[in-house]
């Protein structure tokens, strides 16, 4: 399902954290967003899984205006996995994952057997099966990010949205967890602050800087060196990786000559 924001505007006393951001996702299509901190990007995440109305402008999941949608059917098109999503209570792993089927149930519905197999198939492709039985509230970040991923990915959306999925997270699974993000099914919109992740992940990459979206393309067409410098205002030479082609960025740290040290008098 194409997923669209069109003249998309948020402005919150008096200060605009987004201004008439227009972007398209295809079908299928993972598109990242990337800019500095405070650049609207979450904000943005926001308005689409349906957490903070827009000031102006819409988003649109096909042909339908999400922010019109009644909550049931507007949490079966979009599941969102936020920057502070957190589990209040000790359920156990695999209690939260099963909420995912939340929307698709009525009541205290039983969940069916092809539900426990989605769960299961859910905890194995994030690497928690083993962890089913655990309280949430005694795992690590990572292990927790990973379960509300999970917990996403059985609530079988059209539009899967993520803030920051990476956070906490070992390089191994961070690897694993974008990985799966590619032929995944859903469409996906994604907020990363690694580049290089943003670059081997995403069909395109958006561009995010107080509060406009600044540039706009596939990664090999974004990300520059004269780009992140004007937006991040690092320095970094933009290599192809090796083996997939992919830009990759080798930042230059700079560096000031150490202070003489005090003569001794």
């Amino acid at each position: 399902m194409e997923l669209r924001l069109d003249g998309l505007s948020v402005v919150t006393d008096g200060r605009s954290l987004v201004r008439d951001l227009s972007l398209e996702v295809g079908s299928g299509q993972v598109v990242g967003l990337v800019g500095p901190n405070g650049s609207g990007k979450s904000t943005a995440l926001r308005c689409v899984y349906r957490a903070l109305r827009p000031t102006s402008g819409t988003v649109l999941a096909g042909e339908e205006d999400l922010l019109r949608l009644p909550a049931r059917h507007g949490a079966r098109l979009v599941a969102a996995m936020t920057q502070d999503g957190s589990v209040d209570l000790d359920f156990t792993v695999e209690e939260v994952v099963a909420l995912g089927r939340a929307p698709h149930l009525q009541g205290n519905q039983a969940l069916s057997a092809r539900e426990r197999a989605l769960c299961a198939r859910a905890m194995d492709r994030l690497d928690i099966r083993h962890l089913a039985r655990r309280g949430v509230l005694t795992l690590s970040g990572g292990e927790r990010q990973r379960v509300l991923l999970a917990r996403a990915l059985v609530q079988e959306p059209e539009i899967l949205v993520l803030d920051e999925p990476t956070n906490h997270l070992d390089v191994r699974h961070q690897v694993r967890l974008l990985a799966h993000l590619r032929g995944a099914g859903p469409t996906v919109l994604v907020v990363l602050h690694d580049l290089n992740l943003a670059a081997a992940a995403c069909d395109r990459i958006g561009v995010l800087s107080e509060g406009r979206l600044v540039a706009g393309g596939t990664p090999r067409q974004v990300l520059t060196t004269d780009l992140v410098r004007d937006v991040f205002g690092v320095e970094a030479t933009v290599v192809a990786h090796p083996l997939t082609g992919d830009p990759q960025l080798l930042y230059a740290l700079a560096t000031a000559p150490l202070a003489p040290a005090p003569e001794n008098p």
